[in-house]
């Protein structure tokens, strides 16, 4: 389980998460909305433990993030918006050193090397150099490294950027599967996504958590009966 606690984050006089309350139990999908500026990455950063927050706490199956975080980090998978990448590994160097970064034993490794290979479409690029992929392939690559210790916890800013429309539909029902036993929070911008894959939302705007709800009852909210609508409605009436 995740529990975020009268979470906040200040820089300066910017309040870019301003006390934020939630829990996440496993099983569920959750999609992080808002627009642009509206905290989304800050409060990933921050249940990741890679900023600390001004007030508030994250506790991840009931360790605090800020005092137990390499103990948290064994438990969680991240993929960032923007590239992590090295460009001049192979695939297989890049997927193993991640998982010397989970101190993970061989068997372990290879085991878990084969699910993702299978599961993210990696198999004809295994021995390829990262900086002769496509975007959509890297991005594949990146996922493959926040699962290669089969996290209980994934969180994914931005998943399917780069991807063709049939990897994108692979991806999606790869996630809900696996999502069945973890704890998936995926930011996004493309609605379609939030409705294919998440049975639940949790909407910021200027750093505040205006809705926790799920996308029904989200598009229920509003006569037109649409994601978009409500996501544009609701971003633009709330300070």
């Amino acid at each position: 389980m995740i529990v975020v606690k009268n979470l906040c984050k200040d820089y300066g006089n910017i309040h870019a998460v301003n006390n934020v309350n939630f829990c996440i139990s496993k099983g569920e999908i959750v999609s992080l909305l808002g627009p642009n500026g509206a905290g989304k990455t800050t409060l990933m950063r921050l249940i990741t433990g890679y900023i600390e927050a001004t007030s508030g706490e994250v506790r991840i199956f009931d360790k605090d993030i800020k005092t137990s975080r390499i103990e948290c980090l064994q438990r969680i998978g991240y993929v960032p918006e923007s590239g992590f990448l090295y460009n001049e590994m192979r695939v297989f160097d890049f997927l193993h050193y991640a998982a010397q970064l989970r101190n993970m034993n061989n068997t372990d490794f290879q085991e878990n090397l084969q699910q993702v290979i299978y599961n993210l479409d990696l198999k004809e690029v295994i021995n390829q150099k990262i900086e002769t992929l496509s975007k959509g392939f890297k991005r594949r690559v990146g996922i493959a490294s926040a699962l290669i210790h089969n996290p209980d916890i994934l969180i994914l800013d931005e998943p399917t950027e780069g991807l063709d429309p049939n990897q994108k539909v692979s991806l999606r029902q790869y996630l809900k599967n696996y999502g069945r036993n973890k704890i998936i929070i995926i930011s996004t911008h493309i609605m379609e996504e939030v409705e294919a894959m998440a049975g639940r939302v949790i909407l910021l705007n200027h750093g505040k958590l205006v809705k926790d709800t799920s996308p029904e009852e989200l598009k229920k909210l509003f006569p037109e009966h649409n994601i978009e609508t409500a996501f544009y409605k609701i971003t633009n009436e709330v300070n």
